[in-house]
């Protein structure tokens, strides 16, 4: 079969799954045939042997099945670098770099800072952070230590000596140390929300969070004051529906200047609070 002929029969079997079939018809022959996207420009006449036809068929299965391109290609480009993901991690989303920025905001250049990024992943935040911020010293901490194997190889690869990886739920692995500011991107969604059933190669333990999808912010509201220094920042990520929620839970928990954010679609995605006030 042509490549241009592969890539027609693709993009119309993926039109199903994806709001991008041809770039996903695309990425995937160039993995299974290891070439750039302008080499199928130029040769769309050249033909796939058997072998690789059949290796182009296995990963368009996958695709078809539903699971994301980032796994399929083993990475995710997040804050320019491209990281390394896998079934242990989340796929990080574009919306997730507002929480970065805001964070960057609240640091100073040459800050020598002490940040705490809980719920790490695949690091992608702690190493965005880092790279940005290069004084201050970075711990990223998660429960899952399928994810930590993946974030070891991201910070291995992408950050320069100024990231700390713990094991551990939440902010145990460092209770009784101090912080200047703490970002979160924790799991908000209900456990019975629907939308989970599009997600089902994603680790259920970094998405869904009880009934109301606010168990882990619960967490982060009680226990992160403790470890932030006076007038330190929390920053969380949470769902479009949830920003009157949070705000609620950090207000019973003492947490001052509240405000929330919006991405770049308008919904309101991240809150920032503040411990002991300006």
């Amino acid at each position: 079969m042509r490549l241009d002929a592969a890539i027609a029969e693709a993009t119309e079997r993926l039109s199903q799954v994806s709001e991008s079939p041809r770039l996903d018809a695309e990425i995937l022959l160039c993995r299974t045939i290891d070439m750039p996207r302008s080499y199928l420009f130029a040769h769309p006449e050249d033909e796939l042997d058997d072998l690789t036809a059949e290796r182009f068929g296995a990963v368009l299965e996958r695709r078809l099945g539903g699971e994301p391109m980032a796994y399929i290609m083993g990475t995710r480009e997040f804050w320019s670098h491209e990281l390394l993901v896998s079934p242990a991690t989340l796929v990080p989303r574009p919306e997730t770099e507002l929480l970065v920025d805001l964070a960057l905001r609240e640091i100073p250049r040459k800050a020598e800072w002490q940040v705490l990024d809980l719920g790490t992943g695949s690091g992608a935040i702690a190493i965005a952070i880092a790279g940005e911020r290069r004084l201050c010293r970075v711990t990223a901490v998660d429960i899952s230590e399928g994810a930590l194997a993946i974030a070891r190889e991201n910070v291995r690869a992408l950050a320069r000596g100024n990231i700390d990886l713990l094991h551990g739920s939440w902010t145990a692995p460092v209770r009784g140390r101090e912080f200047n500011i703490i970002v979160a991107n924790p799991p908000y969604v209900r456990s019975d929300d629907e939308v989970l059933l599009n997600l089902q190669h994603e680790p259920l333990t970094a998405l869904a969070a009880g009934r109301d999808g606010l168990d882990a912010i619960r967490v982060l509201a009680a226990e992160c004051g403790a470890i932030l220094a006076n007038n330190g920042v929390l920053l969380i990520e949470h769902g479009a529906e949830q920003p009157a929620a949070v705000a609620e839970l950090l207000q019973k928990h003492g947490w001052t200047d509240i405000c929330c954010h919006n991405d770049l679609a308008g919904l309101p995605r991240v809150t920032v609070a503040r411990r002991g006030g300006k």
